[in-house]
């Protein structure tokens, strides 16, 4: 079980100044000197490439530290490996809450995991804070107010897709695969929504389990219904594998794969560049292949963060980026919190940013929250691969 105990702080120039408050007010894990969050990753297990998220969020914090914490306060963030199974996230979320003493969960990764702690944390009162997952689920602040997601909304992704078949492809045929879990089924669902009366130009599903060692046999069998048009719902390890396969095996369809499995340093690189050609996605944060950044201020900032914290790390894997980006996101919140370090104040000011534009999100992808909608990001951009980096195309598109 990886731990680590990394104390952040002190944000970019972006993060604005810091509100005044008339006295000090804290919760359990937070004191004059330091704030405790916890947060649960996949370092082992079926998505274990998503573990780079915690190793980018863990540098980014110990960055931050150096340069003197947030409001004077260094974060002990403790991070655990779930194996992204959730009765284990269950155990080790038990533990942060009721013996670590954590101030809030942060940014605990996967969908099916995030699920079997959102009614706990909630009835806790303790911050299910920026989830790492694009459920539905995280964007109802009626039911679960504790509980904020971060990226794209998945079904908001997978309408997206729909429209773009339609206009681009009105008489397809469409095999879909997806992940049996309530990530997999977000997609499917958004995606028929927006299809209407027009999902009958679904000719093929199939699914398959997070403990499958292999995706190989839907594929075959999805090529078999001579559909022109794969919408590829997985994570990461299946998404290599689905993207070797239809290479491997002739298939040449339209290939649409979801933004979380569409790293080129963990994805595409794995199952073969000269496979990955042509492959369609969508995009909120700025790629690092990409050469329209090459001088690019926030860019090279994260360059150089990379070369001096995660030396070791791809930096072509996505996952950087977007811990880099979240852990902003983080840092941002408990800044304009001052000196009222409670769990209420913090969720508070996590559901009342207005127009952030992060230095790696894309230009005019900003995020707004309110009491009622706590959906961070609700813009993407539609992007090609060429064999080298993700293209960007069309406008941003902004989804419910």
């Amino acid at each position: 079980m990886k731990r680590y105990f990394l104390l952040p702080a002190l944000a970019c120039a972006f993060l604005g100044a810091v509100p005044a408050q008339a006295e000090k007010k804290y919760d359990v894990g937070a004191t004059d000197t330091t704030i405790k969050i916890g947060q649960t990753m996949p370092y082992s297990g079926p998505a274990s490439s998503y573990g780079q998220i915690g190793k980018a969020e863990a540098a980014y914090f110990k960055m931050i530290n150096e340069q003197g914490g947030i409001n004077g306060r260094k974060i002990e963030l403790t991070s655990l490996d779930d194996g992204y199974s959730p009765p284990k996230t269950v155990e080790l979320v038990r533990q942060l809450v009721e013996q670590d003493e954590v101030l809030l969960v942060f940014d605990p990764l996967g969908t099916p995991s995030n699920s079997a702690i959102q009614r706990y944390l909630n009835g806790k009162k303790v911050p299910q804070l920026f989830v790492a997952s694009g459920a539905s689920k995280w964007n109802d602040p009626k039911n679960y107010p504790w509980t904020m997601g971060w990226q794209p909304n998945y079904q908001t992704e997978a309408r997206i897709y729909a429209q773009q078949i339609l206009k681009t492809k009105p008489a397809a045929k469409i095999a879909i695969l997806y992940q049996n879990d309530d990530f997999g089924k977000d997609y499917v669902k958004g995606f028929k929504d927006e299809l209407g009366d027009k999902a009958k130009l679904i000719v093929a599903e199939q699914s398959y389990e997070v403990t499958d060692p292999t995706i190989e046999s839907q594929i075959v069998t999805l090529k078999g219904s001579g559909a022109d048009v794969f919408l590829d719902i997985t994570t990461p390890k299946f998404g290599a594998q689905a993207i070797r396969k239809v290479a491997e095996i002739g298939w040449k369809p339209d290939h649409y794969v979801t933004n979380v499995a569409s790293s080129i340093g963990s994805v595409l690189t794995p199952a073969g560049l000269d496979n990955s050609v042509g492959l369609i996605t969508t995009g909120y944060l700025k790629d690092s292949s990409d050469k329209a950044w090459d001088n690019d201020e926030a860019m090279n900032t994260w360059r150089e963060f990379m070369k001096k914290y995660l030396p070791d790390a791809n930096p072509l894997d996505g996952n950087n980026v977007y811990g880099y980006s979240v852990a902003q996101t983080f840092v941002y919140v408990i800044k304009q919190c001052g000196d009222d370090l409670t769990r209420e104040n913090v969720m508070k000011h996590a559901a009342s940013i207005k127009d952030l534009q992060l230095p790696l999100a894309l230009p005019g992808v900003k995020i707004n929250t309110s009491a009622e909608n706590y959906a961070v990001f609700r813009s993407m951009q539609l992007q090609k691969f060429d064999g080298k980096q993700w293209v960007r195309f069309g406008e941003v598109l902004t989804g419910k």
